[in-house]
């Protein structure tokens, strides 16, 4: 009578902790979307920037299939920083650099679908009239039609690269020019190029900016940096409708203790690591991946996964992308894009 009574105690033990475990990924979707990035639309010429037209259209006709929920990025935002819960799927979308053929091409196709979006805008270019770049007339009817006008800086400036007086001169230039043409300054900042560093995330924080976009890949969840939030990039060579269902259904890694935490580099090879929070579940089949030197070493020690590279990375850009399968064939993923300085 007692083994059975012990038996029966362990038996709902192990359904509890069993369905704890199943809810999970639900509670990690409710916390999380994927936010996507394009840049141009159906200009060849620059492949490694744009996205076919024939691509879009799937891109859109995918997001329109009854799987997601695509919702406008300060919705998205609210949501995730005040506790409330999101849909499973759900995606936003944003496009950098005020491109023409973002007017001509993909707000046509956005506004037919009813999908909002998010506008980086890099205001040096516009002033310049350029030919390949949208005017302020075209900026201010995406403004009144409920688009939402984010800053990229004025000159598109290559931020860690630069001064701090010339990051905030650039900042101040380019919010001078958007009050001056849509009455407003903007509250979302994405960084040229993704690179950063911690100290240009503080300015871009005590510039009044409640949140800033990198280009790193993974699921945005709340344990991501606000004034580092990842993005996924799609392009030509990144834009075929498999990735585009996989980076759409993404979940995310939750993590603390990221090392390291400052995006530019003072250390090479970085000593890369994070904590799984404790409603990451178990992530069976994590791996780390460097684009350039393949899979990582990495072990774990309870909840903390250390990663170790065998070589330093080459100056500039260096992505490492963690991935572990979840269920329904969704992978959790958790990216990061450093800059690493000329010495």
């Amino acid at each position: 009578m007692i083994k059975t009574g012990i038996h029966r105690i362990f038996t709902v033990a192990a359904i509890c902790v069993l369905a704890a475990l199943a809810t999970l990924p639900v509670a990690q979707a409710a916390e999380s979307a994927v936010i996507l990035m394009y840049h141009r639309f159906g200009e060849s010429s620059y492949p490694a920037a744009n996205i076919r037209l024939e691509q879009f259209d799937a891109h859109i006709e995918e997001l329109q299939s009854g799987g997601y929920t695509v919702l406008p990025i300060p919705e998205i935002l609210a949501a995730l920083y005040s506790g409330r819960s999101l849909p499973d799927r759900t995606v936003g979308i944003t496009i950098d650099d005020a491109y023409l053929s973002v007017y001509t091409e993909a707000w046509p196709r956005l506004r037919r679908a009813g999908f909002p979006f998010t506008l980086f805008v890099a205001t040096d270019a516009i002033d310049r009239q350029f030919a390949s770049y949208m005017n302020w007339d075209q900026i201010r009817d995406l403004r009144d039609n409920g688009v939402t006008i984010g800053s990229q800086t004025a000159s598109h400036l290559h931020m860690p690269a630069n001064s701090e007086a010339r990051n905030k001169e650039d900042i101040r230039l380019s919010n001078k020019r958007l009050q001056g043409e849509l009455g407003a300054t903007p509250e979302l900042f994405a960084y040229p190029f993704g690179e950063v560093s911690t100290r240009i995330q503080e300015i871009v924080k005590q510039a009044g900016f409640t949140g800033a976009f990198g280009q790193h890949s993974g699921a945005l969840h709340t344990s991501a940096d606000r004034y580092y939030m990842p993005r996924f990039a799609l392009n030509e060579n990144f834009g075929d409708l498999r990735r585009f269902r996989l980076v759409a259904n993404a979940l995310p890694i939750p993590y603390t203790e990221l090392t390291p935490p400052d995006p530019t580099l003072t250390e090479n090879p970085p000593l890369f690591g994070f904590t799984l929070a404790q409603d990451a579940g178990e992530l069976r089949g994590l791996t780390c991946y460097s684009g350039k030197q393949g899979k990582l070493q990495m072990v774990r020690l309870g909840p903390r996964v250390e990663v170790r590279m065998t070589r330093n990375f080459a100056p500039g850009r260096a992505r490492i992308n963690c991935t572990a399968p979840g269920p329904d064939g969704r992978w959790h993923w958790l990216g990061m894009l450093y800059y690493v300085p000329k010495l």
